[in-house]
């Protein structure tokens, strides 16, 4: 059975799957950040302009550029209304299309676990950031059980489906993070766990919103209905609902950030 793959095109549908998610965390690795206004941005990977919008809602960039492959998440970035400062095209994180010391941060929203090259991708966020400015990054913890999609991907697992694997799992513990952080030369190095809660109206909304990811929703499309009804069972039994119904659970990502040495 081959292993499902993460990757995301439609902008809309990570959206409603992930864009939530994104926000929550991101809200609190700008927290964690506390970026003076008025600086030169990169956000590398940006797909739908999630996170992008962030930056331009509470930081008053100078400039904000966001590099995704994705012709379909940059669409929808280019449609978020906050977003109309910011300017998008489509890049390979591991050869960023701008001079070097461009910019004065350069980050990775859940990210730097589809690239390829790791290594590379640090080495070129260093590289377009101007000395002295910030390189930072956060990514759920899939090992230690942070994903969002964790409460079905656990059971799907369990019933003989293969695991969720990114391209570069191995980054994704604090200190994989924290060594690729150094080893690039980058000083003042620090992590931090971001871990936050999203609230589902009812079952129904998190199963349909998990759906439209593509590690999972073609797997289970996939799966004889009496598999996909026990697996809707199990994963009920693994997130109780409240007394209006409601689902509330957690998910959680670590981060890191670091400077250019001056």
């Amino acid at each position: 059975m081959a292993e499902p793959q993460i990757r995301f095109d439609d902008g809309a549908a990570y959206e409603r799957m992930m864009g939530v998610w994104s926000r929550l965390a991101g809200e609190i690795f700008l927290d964690w950040l506390a970026p003076r206004s008025g600086l030169r941005w990169i956000d590398v990977g940006c797909g739908n302009g999630a996170f992008t919008e962030l930056i331009v809602e509470r930081h008053a960039p100078a400039e904000v550029q966001g590099i995704d492959p994705s012709d379909g998440q940059l669409a929808h970035a280019r449609t978020r209304p906050a977003t109309r400062s910011a300017q998008f095209r489509q890049g390979d994180a591991m050869e960023l299309p701008f001079p070097s010391r461009r910019f004065d941060v350069a980050v990775m929203a859940l990210v730097i676990f589809f690239i390829p090259e790791p290594r590379k991708g640090v080495a070129e966020m260093v590289r377009v950031v101007s000395k002295g400015g910030t390189v930072a990054a956060y990514a759920w913890d899939m090992p230690g059980g942070g994903f969002p999609l964790q409460p079905i991907q656990s059971e799907m697992f369990a019933m003989g489906f293969p695991p969720l694997r990114p391209p570069s799992a191995q980054v994704l513990i604090a200190e994989a993070l924290q060594n690729l952080w150094t080893e690039a030369g980058l000083q003042g190095v620090e992590t931090r766990k971001i871990e936050v809660q999203r609230t589902f109206n009812d079952f129904d909304d998190v199963w349909t919103t998990a759906m439209l990811a593509p590690s999972t929703g073609p797997t289970v499309a996939s799966m004889p209905p009496d598999d996909v009804e026990l697996l809707k069972k199990l994963v009920r039994a693994r997130l109780p609902a409240d007394t209006a119904s409601r689902i509330t659970y957690s998910a959680w990502a670590n981060a890191v950030r670091g400077n250019v040495p001056g």
